[in-house]
């Protein structure tokens, strides 16, 4: 069901949201929304790889 690229998007997500927590609750709350915009950024490029990915399969299968 998962693939390794969808395993390291998730990954990467979390690592994300973790550093901009990190850095919202340890007084720099600039740079932790910064890092926070990474993470639906990191989604969207992880969607459309996949859908991308989907769609290349779809066309050799014809």
């Amino acid at each position: 069901m998962f693939k390794l690229s969808d395993v390291f998007i998730l990954i990467a997500v979390a690592i994300s949201f973790v550093v901009s927590a990190y850095l919202w609750f340890n007084g720099y709350p600039q740079h932790g929304i910064f890092t926070a915009i990474w993470v639906p950024s990191i989604l969207g490029f992880g969607i459309y790889f996949r859908l991308a990915s989907l769609a290349s399969s779809l066309e050799k299968n014809r």
